[in-house]
């Protein structure tokens, strides 16, 4: 056991964090705590950590154990280079180094057997510590965090405070403390750096603890995950999906005891009523009541926690089939990132996605007019209307309470209307009156959101809009997106929010953008069986449908709307096909295939609106 807490409580004030909590690390085990913003999962591993002290309880710890917490590492000294920051971590390893060679010196005048074993048991202990990949070693990982080699001779008051924090990071992995606490480790990582850190993760030698909201990070890393809620916390082995199955098979399991025993109770006190004053049944009576004295009582299971918003984004007006038309738009501020061509159209959701500073945000920035294009041309269709959610803009302070900040922006709504949608983001009773300045990062996204759902966009154009949001929320923003029958273009980090989302991708990389018509799973597939290919972009003197129409014959195009009106029979029959496996274990048993047929019930809804509306034309010709 290298680490266990036992009966451990924390307060703030008289008000209980948590309470009571058992909890242990042993081997090398993978931990995940979750739970929702502000439960205290921050607190528990600053606890951890030793940075604070819980009120209550006994923690033991294996002598000569070392921890390791991001918050902890402060890169005390601007003026050093990174590397030399970075070699400092490595000090051990020089020092077995130096007694590697002090031996081998003694050995050209002394070469017994001891000189030569001590040699030998150095010669392990340092290969044990990676002594002569260290350098490779720590190249490698600050490469991964996105820097470039040659910023290991820059100094560290070069960097900006967010690359401050990933160099710390780097610092504290080549550490390789015992037991290694990362909290929120993902934030502000892109994709191919999250996939990097996860394989790091899974190999790392010793214990790790983590804290995230990142589902698909935790189900990739995690063994053991903690649940806190309600200031308690349950173990469960296996990683994040797992423990939902889990949690949600125990929950069922305690409701159900607590109901049986409820109904024998029931049962036994009308016995003991019945029989309790008659003489010859009152020993019988008797001892039902001493049975149910002696009986232990289970208490009513408490429900899950899942309280979170329920919202529909809803479009004022429907909008053309042309949603965005994009060709060679250049991006970028003083040079060039990328170059864009690509149509978005009615009901696509396509995911940006890409490393940090290819210039994902800078590209809905510039198709919303925040920021000049440097090239090409952007046009958006007829009667289409955007919606922006900005990552940055969503955490802005202001004086205002959240009533008055919501109620500014759209003056026409009464107080009751008002209130209704603040209401379905969990802004009730005196949570309105609150200052926007002392919203937390969570609320201050949920009220951005209810600023975005009054905007009844058809387009809606979003920049990381699940920063900031914990796990039930991020679910409820995806429920309440895939339900939007308009056209969504979002920037996003959170591989298990572009899975249930996207219906394809435009990824971005060394100045290039590649649009696929493909689900985040598709895309993954692809690229690991090295089947992916760029398609080609569809030229522009290629004839519209509309055009190809036109040359038919009036018996040709009776015929295409025949065509045309089988194949909107079959998709509707598919339809329902489709939604009828909702109602199959096999589909709700399993949110992988649940989210897969979702996106195949999806991908159908936009096939039939392009039929109707092919049809439509058809016949407006027609006649």
């Amino acid at each position: 056991m290298l680490y266990q807490v036992s009966h451990g409580s924390k307060y703030f004030g008289a008000d209980p964090v948590f309470e009571d909590v058992k909890f242990e690390i042993k081997g090398t085990e993978k931990i995940t705590i979750v739970g929702r913003n502000g439960c205290g999962k921050t607190t528990f591993l600053r606890c951890l950590s030793g940075e604070m002290n819980f009120d209550k309880g006994t923690v033991s710890v294996m002598s000569g154990v070392s921890i390791g917490y991001l918050a902890q590492k402060v890169l005390e000294n601007d003026d050093r280079t990174v590397e030399e920051e970075l070699r400092m971590v490595f000090a051990p390893v020089f020092a077995m180094q130096e007694e590697l060679n002090r031996i081998s010196e003694l050995m050209a005048t002394d070469a017994s057997e001891k000189v030569l074993q001590k040699y030998a048991r150095v010669q392990e202990e340092f290969e044990t510590m990676n002594g002569y990949n260290w350098e490779s070693e720590m190249r490698t990982v600050f490469t991964r965090f996105g820097f470039a080699p040659e910023d290991l001779n820059r100094r560290i008051g070069e960097f900006s405070g967010g690359q401050k924090t990933r160099i710390a990071f780097v610092r504290l992995l080549l550490s390789k403390p015992d037991i290694l606490l990362l909290d929120e480790p993902t934030n502000h990582l892109d994709l191919e750096t999250i996939e990097w850190l996860e394989g790091y993760i899974r190999k790392y030698p010793k214990a790790v603890v983590v804290v995230s909201h990142d589902r698909m990070f935790l189900d990739h890393v995690t063994d053991v995950v903690y649940d806190m809620e309600y200031g308690t916390m349950t173990r469960y082995v296996g990683n994040y999906t797992s423990f939902t199955e889990q949690k949600k098979n125990n929950l069922e399991r305690r409701m159900a005891a607590y109901q049986r025993q409820q109904k024998d109770i029931e049962r036994l006190e009308a016995l003991i009523e019945k029989f309790r004053y008659k003489k010859n049944k009152a020993a019988f009576a008797q001892s039902k009541i001493k049975y149910l004295d002696r009986m232990e009582k289970i208490e009513k299971p408490d429900a899950a926690d899942e309280k979170t918003f329920h919202v529909q984004f809803s479009p004022r007006t429907k909008g053309g089939e042309k949603v965005l038309t994009i060709d060679r738009l250049g991006i970028g501020y003083d040079h060039p990132l990328a170059e864009v061509t690509f149509n978005l159209r009615r009901g696509d959701r396509v995911a940006v996605i890409g490393p940090n500073g290819c210039g994902k945000s800078t590209f809905v920035k510039t198709v919303m007019g925040l920021v000049p294009k440097l090239s090409g041309e952007y046009l958006y269709g007829h009667q289409i209307e955007p919606g922006y959610f900005d990552q940055q803009l969503a955490q802005f302070s202001s004086g205002k309470t959240v009533l008055e900040e919501l109620w500014d922006d759209y003056p026409d709504l009464d107080r009751t209307e008002i209130r209704s949608v603040l209401g379905r983001f969990l802004f009730s009773a005196d949570d309105v009156f609150k200052t926007v300045d002392v919203l937390s990062g969570g609320e201050k996204v949920r009220l951005s959101l209810a600023k975005l759902l009054l905007q009844h966009a058809n387009l809606l154009i979003l920049d990381e809009p699940t920063n900031h949001l914990d796990i039930p929320g991020k679910e409820a923003l995806e429920d309440a997106l895939k339900g939007f029958t308009g056209t969504i273009l979002f920037v996003s980090h959170d591989r298990y929010f572009i899975s249930r989302l996207a219906t394809s991708l435009l990824i971005m990389e060394n100045g290039t953008a590649a649009y696929y018509p493909l689900t985040y799973q598709e895309y993954e597939e692809n690229r690991a069986s090295a089947l992916l290919e760029i398609p080609e972009e569809p030229k522009n003197d290629k004839p519209e449908p509309a055009a190809e129409s036109k040359k038919l014959s009036p018996e040709g195009k009776r015929r295409l709307i025949e065509k045309t009106e089988r194949r909107i029979t079959e998709k509707e029959a598919l339809l329902e096909e489709k939604r009828q496996l909702r109602y199959e274990p096999e589909y709700y048993q399993d949110y992988r295939k649940m989210s897969e047929l979702d996106e195949e019930i999806d991908q159908i809804h936009n096939d039939l609106a392009h039929l109707m509306e092919e049809w439509e034309r058809l016949s407006e010709e027609k006649s």
